[in-house]
């Protein structure tokens, strides 16, 4: 069955409430809707969601790349996917958009042989638990914040820091003492240097915050600043945006840099994500499924590649959660923090 058209859309999206982390403060995040189109009329979907701050692309970059797109796969058989995917490797500068192109080609795909993408990776799980993020807010906003998501069932939180050490200590402390039951993931989306990334990690240590992870401490091509703190804190230290390629995973593991990877699709697309999990998991190192700024339309992209996979210990898989959408495209059901696949 081969491919007969590519069209692109561009959307845009405005957030409930401004999201801040390290790099910026973000209101509304435009994503590329791609559509790969059969000769039967079959339609596959991707999303493809993209931050500057994180990987130089943007949505006018995006939106240009539809004809360099149809010039490559148009025509081509799409169950031949891997030839497929030997091909999109050449959009590696617009991780996002290889993301969105090769799952919509995988979406297409499992249509006409009339399964779910999630049992197209493996069918492993049809359940995920994620976490839901607060960004970088004040102390009583924040805690106001980690008190809403908490009544509302989550269990896991992520709070996003990095800009000022002591306050991000108090934040996360005074958290811990709100949300009793739940743990949480520490962001600092490249905020700290490694000494400070260690004062920070050793201080919530000492208040015995439950931290299921430290993300991305510091610069992301900072490696030895990375290893230094995986080596001097007393909770796993994961890589999120040194990691986008298998090469970097390589990398990072065999730098002894990481005891988790974070992969996001709109960072490795499909076939590099694919690639991360087989390396991670020979190397016993864990894994975090997240996400940039997808719409429920991008989410679940990541959802079916988390769930068919089977291979992740940690799901941030919230953004949806953020965006005000007209209608929810995504083909699962949201029930509080769980996300079920049928």
């Amino acid at each position: 069955m081969k491919i007969q058209s590519v069209c692109f859309r561009r959307v845009l999206y405005q957030y409930f409430e401004p999201f801040t982390i390290s790099l910026g403060t973000h209101e509304e995040q435009e994503n590329i809707e791609v559509a790969v189109r059969l000769e039967d009329g079959t339609e596959g979907w991707g999303e493809a969601s993209a931050l500057f701050v994180i990987s130089g692309e943007t949505p006018q970059m995006l939106e240009k790349m539809e004809e360099t797109v149809k010039e490559m796969i148009v025509g081509k058989d799409v169950e031949g996917y891997m030839n497929l995917f030997s091909i999109t490797q050449n959009l590696r500068a617009t991780p996002s958009i290889k993301a969105a192109v090769e799952f919509a080609i995988i979406d297409a795909f499992c249509k006409i042989n009339c399964i779910k993408p999630y049992q197209f990776f493996g069918g492993a799980k049809n359940k995920l638990e994620t976490d839901k993020t607060v960004g970088i807010e004040d102390l009583q906003t924040t805690l106001s914040k980690v008190k809403r998501i908490y009544n509302e069932g989550f269990k896991k939180i992520k709070i996003k820091v990095g800009r000022d050490v002591k306050g991000d200590i108090e934040r996360v402390v005074r958290s811990n003492e709100i949300a009793p039951d739940a743990s949480f993931v520490v962001d600092a989306n490249q905020g700290f240097t490694p000494k400070e990334a260690v004062y920070f990690i050793k201080a919530l240590a000492d208040e015995s915050v439950n931290v299921d992870v430290f993300e991305q401490p510091v610069f992301r091509y900072d490696i030895d600043g990375l290893r230094f703190v995986r080596w001097n804190s007393p909770y796993p230290v994961a890589a999120d945006e040194s990691v986008f390629t298998k090469y970097d995973a390589l990398r990072v593991i065999k730098e002894d840099a990481v005891d988790v990877i974070n992969i996001k699709l709109m960072k490795s697309g499909l076939s590099d994500a694919l690639a991360i999990v087989q390396i991670a998991q020979a190397a016993n190192v864990k894994l975090m499924i997240g996400c940039m700024g997808e719409s429920s339309l991008g989410i679940r992209q990541s959802v079916h590649f988390a769930a068919g996979t089977g291979a992740f210990t940690y799901y941030d898989l919230d953004a949806h959660l953020s965006l005000k959408e007209e209608k929810f495209r995504g083909d699962f059901i949201q029930e509080g923090p769980f996300i079920l696949l049928d």
